[in-house]
């Protein structure tokens, strides 16, 4: 432990802190659709930023960094392309999603298909959301406990304190502002190690002939099945993330929408790629290591000058907070709108939303920390999540907006197949080794198709009301 590494890690944490206290005295949250969309006002670099910073998280700088050290730098970039080609798919779609602006991914489905899909889609969602809001509590704990005297646990209680904190504090305003000074710290401390790293290794020269035979493949040693499976489960949340949905929601108009894409896009090679590298590099300058510390070692053995290497790892738990903050806000959405508001009653306060908003962060944050606590291979679920969403819920959605044909009987069979055929894969051991994911999304898909050709065609009119922008009069009355 370095005191340096201590205080800009505590710095960062009470800056975070501050923003938040901003936020829950500032009045701007008047209902729950402040709570979610920060008001439709976000500016382009906040946009950017928040979207960026809210895909990468835990899963980049440990899970990320332990797959490009295990296979290579070239395994490493096909593992991560499936954020900038899902972003280009976003790209295509960012005006259509912003047009149809709705509060949650099963909230989009209901329009289509009915409440029954509605309601299978927000369980799937919820659970999933669930996992990886404590996959982020166990990376951050896991940072935290190489920088202070607290424990693993004890540091996953502290990350898990201050990220329910900042979500319930200011929903998207708080989330979304503590994104862009997260993304700046992030990306700055990324760059500036690359040189100092290269140098420790001894050049470009140096640091491939040190690689591992094996990393030097394109595939690492991988089959192509096999790299194709940690491939897709990336690509295909990232096409259906509510997270980014809401993102989109949340732009002032169309044209925000599509060019903060943009920017997430060049943004997202300014992550990734520093990623890979740097991990690749430790596996010449430290080999044999714990793969899930190849970046963070770089830091804490002493690779890097002190602020540097706290920076670092201050950017790791700022990778945590941001996906968690929004995983916990997005989860809380499915809560307050699949269920309660869905339920209770369309005509619901916005102030009633907003509270059981806030209460829901908080349950999610308790069954969060519960699990993060009691199954400390969350990282393993939260693959596992991703792939369950991917197959189950991303074929359904995409036939949303793409697909006029998709009927109420295709999409449940879709999301019935996609998530039995990946918990069956998973049951079975993975066969092959293969992830779950080269299973269940054909099986999906097959499934959406077959069933939706056999059955009677959606009536036009619903197909239409899917993609078009929501009557919002009904609650603008309720909250007056």
């Amino acid at each position: 432990m370095q005191t340096t590494h201590l205080v800009i890690l505590a710095v960062y944490i009470l800056a975070m802190l501050g923003i938040a206290l901003y936020f829950l005295r500032s009045g701007k949250l008047r209902g729950g659709d402040d709570f979610l969309f920060a008001g439709r006002s976000l500016p382009r670099p906040v946009m950017i930023a928040t979207m960026l910073v809210t895909w990468v998280g835990s899963g980049t700088i440990i899970g990320g960094a332990n797959f490009a050290y295990t296979y290579g730098p070239t395994a490493g970039l096909v593992f991560f392309a499936g954020t900038p080609l899902g972003i280009l798919v976003l790209l295509l779609a960012a005006r259509r999603i912003r047009r149809a602006s709705r509060h949650t991914i099963p909230e989009l489905l209901e329009v289509r298909f009915g409440i029954g899909v509605r309601t299978v889609a927000a369980v799937v969602t919820t659970i999933a959301f669930l996992g990886l809001t404590a996959s982020q509590f166990v990376g951050g704990g896991y940072v935290v406990s190489l920088v202070t005297p607290l424990s693993a646990t004890q540091g996953t209680v502290l990350i898990a304190v201050v990220v329910t904190l900042l979500t319930i504090s200011g929903g998207l305003f708080s989330v979304a502002y503590t994104d862009f000074v997260s993304a700046i710290l992030i990306v700055l401390g990324l760059f500036v190690s690359l040189p100092l790293v290269f140098a420790a290794v001894g050049g470009p020269g140096a640091y491939w002939d040190g690689l591992p035979e094996q990393a030097r493949t394109f595939s690492g040693g991988l089959s192509a099945l096999q790299l194709l499976g940690y491939f897709l489960p990336l690509f295909l949340l990232l096409l259906a993330d509510q997270n980014m949905y809401q993102r989109l929601a949340a732009a002032k108009d169309e044209r925000e929408a599509r060019s903060s894409t943009t920017g997430m896009l060049v943004g997202s090679f300014f992550v990734f790629v520093p990623v890979v590298l740097l991990a690749t590099a430790a596996a010449v300058l430290m080999p044999g290591i714990n793969g899930d510390m190849a970046v963070l070692s770089l830091a804490s053995e002493g690779y890097l000058p002190a602020v540097l290497g706290g920076l670092i790892l201050a950017g790791a738990v700022a990778f945590v907070i941001t996906t968690g903050s929004s995983y916990m806000l997005s989860g809380a959405s499915n809560v307050a709108y699949d269920l309660y508001t869905r339920f209770v009653g369309d005509r619901v306060s916005e102030r009633s939303k907003l509270v059981v908003q806030r209460l829901s962060v908080l349950g999610i944050a308790l069954a969060g920390l519960a699990l993060s606590l009691f199954f400390p291979t969350v990282l393993e679920l939260q693959m596992y999540s991703y792939t369950i969403y991917g197959a189950a819920i991303t074929p359904v959605v995409l036939s949303v907006l793409f697909w006029k044909r998709a009927t109420t009987a295709g999409a449940v069979a879709a999301l019935v197949v996609g998530a039995a055929t990946t918990i069956g894969w998973q049951l079975a051991g993975t066969p092959a080794g293969l992830n779950g994911v080269i299973a269940a999304l054909p099986a999906a898909l097959v499934a959406l198709v077959v069933v939706s050709l056999l059955t009677k065609a959606p009536d036009p009119e619903r197909v239409a009301a899917a993609v078009a922008a929501p009557d919002t009069g009904a609650e603008a009355d309720a909250s007056k």
